[in-house]
């Protein structure tokens, strides 16, 4: 093919843009539309895992040590557990940090209490394990509690089992819920571009009589396609980014329990104004195109 004629069957297929205004403005709305519920439920799977994330590294695995281990064995079993896949982070208490820890919940009334506890301190050292990934939590757990000088390990195991749960069931929904949408949205191109099919199908015939190829015949709606998926994908991440903006400025004046699971744990924008626009515009087009395939694919058996 010549490069002027593909340059004027390109610009035949965004000429049609105006043409069919109409239908385009029809088209682009209904596609921005399905794209930004697209984009949103992505952003909503990716801000829960990261909710998930955060109240996991709220609670922490204790490891109980010993009572009668040295610090030789202590150090040891401190270097045992971070060297186990999964341990983010791992903390040192010695008994009297505990005893200090508790130092400020005793008041007046148990003054002799306090007496007894430094003399005798029933305390024991232990480690403040983070885990990274609370799937993982049960493994690591039992792990742990096979390392000589440990003689329990407290893990919030079921509370990480709901966590997970949630997370995997969010993600499920999400992704069955992007995918009814892209479907939904190649439909619709795909509807808008069968009208414009339908209106010429008489060029399109005596085009295929002249020898025209398919391809010949495709490119103009294609190119259409492409353009109302390009337009809608650039209109849905404008759109959606301007709202998590808000989103976000929003959660910062939030209070209490809606502060510690939403404020401190929004993924900012700046992580992720990139990846959506590039999936709107990369997405938005895929859809077009394919929408324009297959509503002219019919028309070309001539």
């Amino acid at each position: 093919m010549k490069l002027s004629t593909f340059g004027f069957l390109t610009g035949r297929g965004l000429r049609n843009l105006g043409t069919h205004w109409a239908m385009t403005i029809a088209c682009v709305a209904s596609l921005a539309v399905c794209m930004s519920l697209n984009t949103l439920a992505s952003l909503v799977e990716v801000n829960v895992d990261s909710m998930i994330g955060y109240l996991g590294r709220q609670n922490e695995t204790v490891v109980f040590l010993d009572p009668n281990c040295d610090d030789a064995t202590a150090t040891a079993v401190g270097e045992q557990i971070s060297a186990i896949s999964g341990v983010t982070h791992v903390s040192y208490m010695s008994k009297q940090d505990v005893l200090d820890t508790y130092e400020g919940y005793l008041d007046e009334q148990y003054e002799t209490l306090w007496d007894e506890f430094e003399s005798d301190n029933p305390f024991k050292a232990n480690y403040r394990v983070t885990v990274g990934d609370l799937s993982q939590l049960s493994r690591i757990s039992s792990q742990m509690e096979k390392i000589p000088g440990v003689v329990k390990v407290t893990a919030p195991v079921e509370m990480g089992s709901i966590f997970v749960q949630i997370q995997q069931g969010v993600t499920r929904m999400g992704r069955a819920f992007v995918l009814v949408l892209m479907v939904v949205s190649v439909i619709t191109v795909g509807s808008t571009i069968r009208l414009s099919v339908f209106a010429r199908r008489r060029e399109i015939e005596i085009m295929k009589y002249v020898g025209a190829t398919n391809f010949l015949v495709t490119l103009p709606f294609l190119v259409e396609g492409l353009a109302m998926g390009l337009i809608s994908g650039v209109l849905s991440a404008s759109g959606v980014l301007a709202l998590y903006s808000y989103l976000i400025s929003a959660a910062s004046t939030l209070s209490g329990v809606w502060d510690v699971l939403v404020g401190t744990s929004l993924v900012p924008l700046e992580a992720v104004w990139t990846t959506v626009l590039s999936s709107s515009v990369a997405g938005g087009t895929l859809v077009g195109g394919l929408g324009s395939l297959f509503s002219i694919r019919k028309h070309l058996n001539v």
